[in-house]
């Protein structure tokens, strides 16, 4: 060893390894600094590491096998016999030594700037990925403005108590024309009506609202006498800013909405435009049973969500027209509430593509300013027309007019998602959040739909936490809770979040997700029993909405999958009259998927062609549509594999996977409708890989 390192000494290998070794690692330091000013490939630097890596033992064995002298680089002698044989071993170990110090010295540099930096990195991205998800469902809590107001629930203090529908009315209006107001920040009637009248923790409420102001009032109806008291309250001194009774007859009821409004207004010292002047002082109409029946509209339209209540509503606005036919707003709700029954599929009969737009037309011949009648434009051309495009113009029209509308931005969010705009869309959802806070339907939409068509499962459960929090009772907020831990995969707690679920809810929505529950846990009887009950509790005669037409369908897949292929047989068929009663009746698109709901039904019948065609028409009919057509495609992926074309059902799942409103991983792992495909490797291959 004394003779290796004397050698070493002699030869000054050690000078030159030292040189190298200061070279090398300039040469890095200036290569990491230039390569991305010139925008170079990322593996030019790693490819430089490992070279220079292996030059540095080529560079000791050249240092031992050669000197430099005044005369040049001459080889260094060897001596002959066992001195040139001890020398050749000595070389050999310095080029072994020489390899293991460069494989070292490469290593640890990749293990600080490559595989660590990613290994201590990852948990930072993914606790960052984390925050990002919270903050983007949690409560937007900017500084309160002073120009803020929350209109809170009307005390109905007439001796009639079914005179409650005029207080909330009266509220309602009043709320309205301050919506009206863009230099005021006005709270959605949703977020204020769970509050009581007078409510005696006022800045727990104003800090849960997000307002510096409340407006109480009471309202007693007596005959064709009215009389209203309100009250404006600083919320951070519970200090009375302002107050006023006004005593009118039913004829001159309009004109008090606009006179508080515009009182709060001064008081709260808001700059008016023109035309927010004006907007708040119209009298809607003169008719005293016109508003009356618009009054009793708007009271079910706000506190009750069932088909059942909004076909009740369409029918007080019908009311309200028929007395009144100049009845501008009247128009624009009656537009609004048909187009969401049509898009529904609830009594197309009466709520025909010629009566939404009739109702539209006639608001907007009538009020052609009116926020309202934009509104009732924008819900024509998206839910009758499927004019997305056309759909965002016309709501981004009233909301300039409505600027404190969440109702507005809320509708604008969904016809963004339906245009593929998510990054929009989202930010309208979170501005009609600010305007509603605490709107248990928003927030549903938000975790139940939005977030989870993103397979954004941090924020969709976040969201929903919120609304349960705000209503630990909520059965369509536990509902939409289930549905994301199903799309997660996540069965068992899927089946608490329904436990706690009243076993008697007739909610369309609780029934979709009970009915994909037991689909995943392949509990079919109880799935049969669930739908049979449902449908037991439809009058005689009544016709199906879309919702109760895809869970007869799921019936008969049901029945075939529990040996009762007869009854199947009938469902499915029952199902395809109901959906299609003759050869001419058009399926048109709508919000659940009606055409894809009639092409599995044919599906189970084993109507090969009949099912490929009409599934392949409703990828076409959403062809615009990025919520409804990944679903639409999922079930001709469906289809094909039912009737065997593995290779095409297989082909389009990797894209299902990945687009918005697509398929999940759970989904394929856990639906029977993929069995067909399940001993295929190339399936087994998707199915076993990491979710993106």
């Amino acid at each position: 060893m004394s003779s290796f390192v004397s050698q070493l000494k002699q030869r000054r290998v050690y000078r030159v390894a030292i040189g190298y070794a200061i070279v090398a690692w300039l040469a890095v330091q200036i290569a990491a600094t230039v390569l991305p000013a010139f925008h170079a490939p990322e593996f030019i630097l790693p490819v430089l590491i490992v070279l220079l890596g292996v030059g540095f033992p080529v560079a000791l064995v050249l240092a031992w096998a050669f000197d430099v002298t005044p005369a040049g680089i001459e080889k260094t002698p060897e001596g002959t016999g066992a001195a040139a044989a001890k020398n050749l071993r000595y070389a050999w170990a310095l080029g072994a030594i020489g390899l293991l110090i460069a494989t070292a010295g490469v290593g640890a540099y990749w293990w600080w700037h490559y595989p660590g930096t990613k290994r201590s990195a990852a948990p930072e991205v993914a606790s960052q990925n984390a925050v990002r998800e919270k903050e983007a469902a949690a409560p937007v809590s900017p500084a309160i403005p002073e120009k803020s107001i929350a209109v809170l629930p009307f005390e109905n203090l007439s001796d009639e108590k079914a005179n409650s529908y005029f207080a909330n009315g009266i509220q309602d209006e009043i709320l309205t024309r301050l919506s009206k107001i863009a230099d005021l920040k006005v709270i959605s009637r949703t977020s204020t009506q769970k509050y009581q009248s007078a409510p005696d923790n006022l800045r727990e409420v104003g800090r849960q609202l997000g307002v510096a102001n409340l407006l109480e009032g009471s309202v007693q109806k007596a005959g064709n006498a009215v009389h209203i008291n309100v009250q404006l309250i600083k919320v951070a001194t519970d200090a009375h800013l302002w107050a006023e009774s006004y005593d009118r007859d039913l004829q001159n009821i309009f004109a008090v909405e606009g006179e508080v409004a515009g009182a709060i207004a001064e008081q709260l010292k808001v700059k008016l435009t023109g035309a927010e002047e004006k907007a708040i002082a119209d009298k809607p109409t003169e008719n005293v049973a016109a508003y009356d029946a618009y009054l009793r509209g708007i009271t079910i339209e706000h506190t009750q969500y069932s088909y059942g209540a909004y076909q009740e509503a369409a029918q007080n606005y019908a009311d309200a027209v028929r007395l009144d036919p100049k009845f501008g707003l009247a128009w624009a709700r009656l537009g609004v509430v048909r187009s969401f029954l049509y898009f529904n599929g609830v009594d197309r009969n009466t709520n025909t593509p010629e009566a939404v737009k009739e109702a539209a037309d006639r608001a907007k011949s009538l009020a052609p300013d009116s926020g309202e009648s934009w509104t009732a434009q924008g819900a024509y051309r998206y839910r009758v027309l499927r004019d997305f495009e056309g759909a965002a113009v016309a709501y981004k029209q009233a909301q300039a007019k409505l600027p404190n509308n969440s109702y507005v931005l809320e509708n604008l969010a969904f016809v963004l998602r339906r245009l593929g705009r998510w990054d929009e869309a989202e930010k309208n959802y979170k501005k009609a959040l600010e305007l509603d806070p605490r709107d248990i339907s928003l927030l549903g939409s938000m975790g139940g739909e939005f977030y989870n068509y993103l397979r954004r499962f941090d924020a969709a459960n976040a969201t929903l936490d919120r609304a349960l929090e705000i209503s630990p009772d909520s059965e369509s907020a536990h509902a939409n809770k289930a549905l994301v831990l199903q799309s997660e995969g996540r069965l068992t707690e899927a089946a608490q979040e329904i436990a706690r679920i009243p076993h008697d809810s007739t909610d369309d929505f609780v029934l979709i997700t009970r009915l994909n529950q037991a689909f995943y846990e392949r509990r079919f009887d109880n799935a049969i029993d669930a739908i049979e009950k449902k449908l037991r509790s439809i009058a005689a005669g009544q016709a199906f909405d879309s919702i109760t037409l895809s869970a007869l369908v799921q019936l008969g897949f049901c029945q075939q999958w529990t040996g009762h292929q007869d009854d199947a047989v009938r469902t499915f068929t029952r199902a395809i009259q109901s959906i299609k009663p003759t050869p001419d009746t058009v399926v048109a698109p709508e919000a659940n998927g009606l055409p894809s709901t009639l092409a599995l039904a044919y599906a189970g019948l084993g109507e090969k062609e009949k099912a490929l065609t009409q599934a392949q028409c409703a990828v076409q009919d959403y062809g615009a549509d990025a919520v409804s057509k990944p679903g639409a495609e999922g079930t001709l992926a469906q289809i094909q594999a039912l009737f065997g074309d593995a290779d095409a059902a297989i082909a389009a799942i990797p894209h299902l996977l990945e687009v918005p409103a697509g398929i999940t991983q759970a989904d394929l792992r856990l639906n029977p409708l993929w069995d067909p495909l399940r001993k295929d490797p190339r399936f087994e291959k998707i199915v076993a890989a990491p979710a993106k």
